[in-house]
């Protein structure tokens, strides 16, 4: 197969251009680098279309690799006939050109190859090529106790397992039927008797049925892990009238193999062969067949929804630098409180007892009163988690009693702050200080700057995925690691401030190569220009090329190693310099200078159109960030748990997680709610992610709570006065509601107001302005 051919009609580009970027893949480079300094080369292919052509090169290479294999085999088999060796050439997955091997595949001793073994196969092939003969009759000549065929019986049993194992081998049939059967069939779930106590989460599906083909990817994953937890009985029929759906199938097998009643002496034993091979090879394969297609279905949609929410979540905006106090709220066991400076680097921590048992209300504003003096504390950033609406409560009243502090407090995700503290990177970075405060400074970071703490966490415990843990683990990992690096580079990293775990996400650096920027930092002192980059152990000359261009150094000697002009480029900035009267520094930022430039002036063999282009703008607004400010979330005053909820009651929330049922929403109860897609909007809504992603702030009304089963149904739909409702919410399709990521996350409910992730840029402005 052209492996190069394929990949460009399915992504609707040239050649020449999947040619270009397969090369540069293949030579190291990655997609951030390929997508920002290689567009000539690549004609402009965007880093989406980038990882769609990388993820289809894998597979694809993989596929011609089997199909070699596949071919040697067959051919040391003396088997491979011209006919056969150009439908394995033509298989255009590997579905099918597995179903090609499958009558040459290298098999255990099945019962047709002891029949084949006891000399039965001309008995099959006799009945089958001339059923006018009498079977019974016929198969008296093969009777052989020696070789185990004791009567006429046996014999017959012997020829039949031959042919059937022939006809569920026609690669043709079965890829018909497999089809057909995607297309019709259903899949059934009944509860295991006994397991609806424990099973109480899988109610919806208690008494079950769907067209396979249309069952959507939560449903799928929620009906596979009540299978796996031994709650559900899943089955499959062939279709809604499933008789009828058996007698079709046995028909294309009779067709395909050349059996039919024709009231010759052995077409009843022929069709009684068809029959076993439907029933027993055929659709057991066929069923396992289509619930991995479904399930791999599942797993990929499930994987996309986890990677566009995990974007949407690293790609807040960070609140900067400000001296900041993290606090992880608690009840009995305190608040846990941390103060880190401007680069996010530990001053000092703290536990304070303000809540139940203990009720040391005052004494704690005291303690944060006294650090918050002590440091200089900006902002209040607090852990959404059990008693965060106490404790903000608690900072609301330290604001009041102290206001020349000139403090702002924000609520962020805490999801993960746990996983953290307990993590060996968490233990190196900090061995002297108990668990349970590196939580509060992880709480504070991510105020700061939310991509460069979430790095640090293992995506899947971030909490915005949907069913992660059910789905491929190797795809869900590549496809979340591949987030994670376009997030970074897309922003970029001041290589004098960033952490190891933020460092080894650059393009072409990994763990090592960033622990010795770390180290070559500690022992040298900041860098002051890029080119000092190439003195760093095991930093070559390629490294250099695929990460510069996104390390940023900031207020150095060149003003250009501040923004994401390439090094390599830097002839290009100087041409344009030569050409004015101005500076470099005096250059840029200047927008009505800039825009007047002819890029088509700067163009040479090295560096096209799109370079200079991108250049130009990067003068314009060097080093921008491409994060959106956010706008932090208000939850209502006495709202605190699911049994102060109202119907119709109106609420500002948070998104916490998108799905393609909907969207969870954060109010302050310990329990998100679900707007459901239909209550998303008052038009139709095919995907959420059209109307909300994670960490917008929202408003929503309540449709309906059910306190026992801790569901909450709200909806962004108007209200029949016209008033528009800006969230929405769940109608009570129960089914929907299985997807655990609107359960807890980090085993530590949400209650209190919950900020979108790195929404603080209103919160900030307030406090500035102070």
């Amino acid at each position: 197969m052209d492996v190069i051919r394929r990949i460009a009609e399915e992504l609707g580009v040239h050649e020449k251009q999947v040619q270009a970027a397969v090369a540069l893949l293949d030579e190291g480079a990655t997609v951030p680098f390929i997508a920002r300094y290689r567009k000539e080369l690549t004609g402009g292919l965007d880093d989406t279309q980038l990882r769609m052509l990388e993820t289809r090169l894998i597979y694809l290479r993989e596929l011609n690799e089997r199909r070699d294999t596949i071919l040697a085999s067959i051919r040391e088999q003396g088997k491979l006939t011209p006919e056969l060796e150009q439908g394995i050439l033509a298989a255009d997955n590997k579905t099918h050109l597995e179903d090609l091997y499958l009558p040459y595949k290298p098999k255990r001793r099945t019962k047709a190859q002891i029949a084949r073994e006891a000399g039965l196969e001309p008995l099959a092939d006799a009945i089958l090529s001339d059923p006018s003969l009498n079977p019974q009759l016929r198969a008296a000549d093969f009777v052989d106790a020696g070789k185990g065929v004791a009567d006429e019986s046996a014999a017959l049993e012997g020829a039949r397992q031959i042919l059937m194992e022939r006809f569920a081998e026609d690669a043709a049939l079965t890829h018909e039927l497999r089809e057909r059967l995607w297309q019709d069939g259903w899949l059934m779930s009944k509860v295991v008797p006994g397991k609806e106590q424990e099973g109480a989460k899988f109610r919806d599906y208690f008494d079950y049925e769907e067209a396979i083909a249309r069952i959507p990817s939560h449903r799928a994953l929620a009906l596979l892990r009540g299978r796996n937890e031994d709650i559900l009985q899943v089955t499959f029929k062939p279709g809604q009238d499933e008789e009828a759906a058996h007698a079709w199938a046995k028909g294309r097998v009779a067709l395909a193999s050349g059996v039919g009643e024709r009231g010759r002496a052995a077409d009843a034993w022929l069709l009684d062969v068809v029959h076993y091979t439907w029933r027993v090879k055929l659709l057991t394969r066929i069923d396992l067949d289509l619930r991995n297609r479904l399930k791999e279905a599942a797993e990929a949609d499930a994987i996309r929804v986890f990677a566009a929410n995990l974007k949407d979540l690293l790609l807040a905006a960070p609140g900067g630098r400000r001296v900041t106090m993290g606090l992880d709220p608690g009840i009995r066991t305190g608040v846990k409180l941390a103060i880190v400076d401007e680069t996010g680097k530990l001053l000092e921590t703290a536990t304070i007892y303000p809540h139940q048992p203990r009720n040391q209300w005052d004494e704690s504003i005291a303690v944060m009163e006294r650090l918050a003096r002590r440091h200089g504390v900006n902002i209040i950033s607090i852990g959404n988690g059990t008693a965060s609406r106490e404790t903000d409560q608690l900072t609301a009243d330290l604001m009041k009693r102290h206001p020349d502090l000139n403090l702002t407090r924000i609520v962020v995700s805490e999801a993960g702050a746990s996983v953290y503290s307990a993590s060996e990177l968490a233990a190196h970075e900090f061995p002297d200080l108990d668990v349970s405060l590196r939580g509060a400074v992880s709480i504070a970071r991510r105020l700061q700057d939310p991509l460069a703490e979430l790095v640090k966490i293992d995506p899947k415990s971030i909490g915005v995925g949907q069913y992660q843990h059910d789905v491929n683990q190797y795809e869900l990992a590549r496809s979340l690691d591949a987030v994670v690096e376009d997030c970074v580079n897309a922003v970029g990293v001041d290589v004098n401030t960033a952490s190891v775990s933020l460092l080894r996400y650059v393009s072409g650096l990994t763990q090592s190569v960033g622990q010795n920027i770390v180290d070559y930092r500690n022992q040298h002192g900041p860098f002051t220009r890029r080119e000092q980059l190439r003195q760093v152990s095991r930093l070559g000359g390629k490294t250099f090329e695929l990460a510069a261009g996104f390390l940023r150094i900031m207020d150095g000697e060149n003003p250009l190693d501040a923004s994401a002009v390439h090094p390599e480029a830097y002839p290009v900035v100087q041409r344009i310099v030569a050409s004015t009267a101005q500076d470099v520094r005096s250059l840029i930022g200047n927008s009505a200078f800039l825009r007047s430039v002819n890029a088509a002036q700067f163009v040479d063999e090295q560096f096209g159109l799109p370079t200079v282009t991108d250049i130009l703008n990067e003068l314009e607004k060097p080093g921008r960030d491409p994060r959106p400010e956010f706008k932090t979330a208000r939850f209502k005053l006495g709202v605190e748990k699911i049994t102060d909820l109202k119907s119709g009651m109106h609420l500002e929330g948070v998104v916490t997680n998108v799905a393609d049922f909907g969207a969870f929403v954060d109010i302050g109860v310990h329990q998100d709610g679900l707007v459901h897609i239909s209550h998303l909007a008052d038009r139709f809504v095919k995907n959420p992610r059209e109307v909300v992603k994670t960490g917008d702030t929202v408003n929503v009304r309540v449709l309906e709570v059910d306190v026992p089963r801790q569901r909450i149904s709200l909806t962004m739909k108007r209200e029949s006065d016209g008033e528009e409702v800006k969230t929405a919410a769940a109608k009570p399709a129960a089914r929907d509601n299985h997807a655990p990521a609107g359960k807890k996350r980090d085993a530590r409910p949400r209650q209190q107001e919950a900020a979108a992730p790195g929404a603080m840029a209103s919160a900030l402005a307030k406090a500035l302005g102070k």
